[in-house]
């Protein structure tokens, strides 16, 4: 694909269409939020006519949830590839996976916007739906791991909604690549790892 410039039409490869209309809809989430992505635009910028856009989606909403598949389905290797299966220690790969999850809300912040602040129903869409539950699925068995080296064994369930809503609002409060980002007087890291600690300490968690 090549873009002729910035917002501008691009061209593309005969059947890689619907894969053109998706990183248009990227860009668009990029350059103006969820809000700025149209069927019409996210056509005209891929170079083709308005109509085209309903070859591969039904509407707008099923066109951003191709795209928040695709990153719930990256999310997912990601944080698989940060837990390595628990490695060194489940308590230290709890923590890496913690930092991958901001790591990833910097690096894709297009995807993450379309994962989560799209609005989009999941019941509407089953594959969307899937694709999360993957991603959900790596950190509840990361948990599952994680409480077993605990005294009180917690459900692991609950740990993993609970620090699964730690992360995230660290990355949509502090780690956003865009002017929405809250000063911190610390890092973001830091300041996740210090409430992985304080929660699962209070779990009688193991150290890192």
């Amino acid at each position: 694909m090549s873009w002729t410039g910035k917002g501008e039409t691009r061209s593309y490869h005969h059947g890689n269409l619907r894969e053109a209309l998706m990183q248009a809809t990227l860009e668009l989430i990029a350059e103006k939020g969820i809000a700025g992505v149209t069927f019409a635009e996210a056509a005209r910028r891929a170079g083709v006519s308005a109509a085209a856009p309903y070859r591969h989606f039904r509407d707008r909403d099923e066109l951003i949830a191709a795209v928040a598949t695709t990153g719930f389905d990256r999310f997912a290797e990601v944080l698989k590839a940060a837990w390595q299966e628990g490695r060194p220690s489940p308590a230290a790969a709890y923590e890496r996976m913690g930092r991958a999850y901001l790591d990833f809300a910097r690096q894709q912040p297009s995807y993450y916007i379309a994962m989560f602040e799209s609005g989009v129903p999941l019941e509407a869409h089953e594959g969307l739906q899937q694709a999360g539950a993957r991603a959900f699925a790596v950190l509840r068995e990361a948990a599952e791991v994680l409480v077993s080296h605990m005294p009180a064994r917690p459900p692991a369930l609950m740990v993993a909604l609970h620090t699964w809503s730690l992360a995230h609002g660290v990355a949509s409060l502090f780690a956003r690549a865009d002017g929405a980002r809250r000063k911190l007087p610390m890092t973001p890291d830091e300041l996740l790892e210090a409430g992985f600690l304080v929660y699962l300490k209070g779990l009688g968690g193991p150290s890192a």
